[in-house]
């Protein structure tokens, strides 16, 4: 990877802070057109954006307020929608996993890679409040604070994270399942496939048993993206047993190398995948020419919430001059990129573009052009060998 960083963007309705579609004079059912998230996810391409994320969940917060936004489209179907109206970006949804299948999983995320072209990642999450409720499968302990208050929280929670990392592995395997040159469409001895370039998985763990092979042919990157958000010790464990970047949230530049040294540290001991972790920081931002005024319409906002904007990752509300100055203390202290979570997308995405973007390229920290290719390759990520493969 060089020394340029990468740039995500993290969508999530209208934008991160609830009274942003009240600002921005919307309804709240104009974030159920697919054509708004089109038209936000071309503004991050725009920008120059490595890649998007589409937050997902599979329950609605309890509505105890009728004046924020509830409810959202399906992440995968929506990354697939967006996918044929764009041309470069990365797109990268969240699936819940507790209230998933792996075999499921595998094939839309692999689909997906097929309708962008080499452009699709994953963001795993283990699950929400209220999922299993819905889903009616099982029962599991309820995700969220109350779990570590419990005297055997923090085992509950690592078993849970542990069945995380099991669904990953059995999705890797899937889309390894079929070899690049398995299909060879031979019409001349009427063969399509080579079938011992198909391969069952035959996977048993303590979550899962699965035969394989995928009904989806190797995806084009042979393995897409995979993501994962991690605040603490068991989360990033999991990112570094299973996926290829983790997205972090620290409070500032030497708490982030203070994370960035317990990461590299679970590698060493627990990683599965060939290649280092990427490490990203979260940072949600309100972005004007003058902090003053950056730091006026957050309170502004708040009042017009009712209450103060908290996220569980640092809130900057500055002028693109002092954020770009802090994104070079994250890459000195191990960062290697950041992902945006914009306040107002009507705002700040288009003020990420206009006014971030060519401070961080004035200062060598992002490319003067794009970056091209599939979004591994825009990462720095080599095509993973498929493991069943001679």
């Amino acid at each position: 990877m060089s020394d340029q960083l990468i740039l995500a963007v993290a969508l999530e309705g209208a934008g991160w802070h609830p009274a942003a579609w009240r600002d921005a004079g919307i309804s709240a059912s104009t974030v159920f057109r697919p054509s708004y998230w089109v038209d936000q996810a071309r503004s991050a391409e725009d920008a120059g954006a490595d890649f998007l994320t589409f937050e997902d969940a599979l329950s609605v917060a309890t509505p105890t307020r009728a004046d924020r936004i509830r409810g959202r489209l399906d992440a995968v179907q929506l990354a697939n929608f967006v996918a044929r109206r764009t041309d470069r970006i990365g797109l990268v949804p969240t699936t819940s996993v507790l209230e998933s299948e792996p075999f499921h999983a595998s094939t839309q995320l692999a689909t997906l890679d097929y309708t962008s072209e080499g452009r699709a990642g994953w963001k795993v999450q283990l699950g929400r409040p209220g999922e299993t409720a819905n889903v009616g499968r099982r029962a599991l302990p309820e995700l969220g604070p109350a779990l570590l208050t419990d005297p055997d929280g923090p085992e509950q929670l690592a078993r849970l994270f542990d069945e995380g990392a099991e669904f990953v592995a059995v999705v890797r395997r899937l889309w390894d399942s079929w070899e690049d040159d398995a299909v060879i469409r031979d019409v001349t001895t009427g063969r399509y496939l080579d079938r011992n370039k198909l391969h069952h998985v035959d996977f048993e763990g303590s979550a899962f048993r699965i035969a394989g092979p995928s009904i989806t042919p190797r995806p084009p990157q042979g393995q897409p993206l995979v993501t994962v958000l991690a605040h603490a010790d068991i989360p990033y464990r999991l990112a570094a047993r299973s996926a290829d970047l983790v997205y972090v949230t620290p409070a500032d530049a030497a708490d982030a190398a203070r994370i960035v040294r317990e990461v590299r540290a679970l590698e060493k001991t627990e990683r599965f995948e060939p290649e280092p972790l990427r490490i990203l920081a979260d940072l949600v931002v309100v972005l004007e020419p003058n902090a003053r005024d950056a730091r006026r319409r957050l309170a502004e906002w708040d009042a017009l919430d009712g209450e103060t904007f908290e996220s569980d990752t640092a809130i900057h509300a500055t002028d693109p001059e002092s954020l770009a100055d802090l994104i070079g203390d994250l890459a000195g202290a191990g960062i290697e990129g950041v992902r945006l979570r914009p306040a107002s997308v009507h705002r700040d995405l288009p003020a990420i573009g206009e006014l971030l973007v060519p401070e961080l390229r004035r200062r060598g920290l992002l490319p003067d052009q794009p970056r091209e290719g599939t979004l591994r390759d825009r990462l720095g990520l080599d095509r993973p060998r498929n493991r069943y493969a001679a």
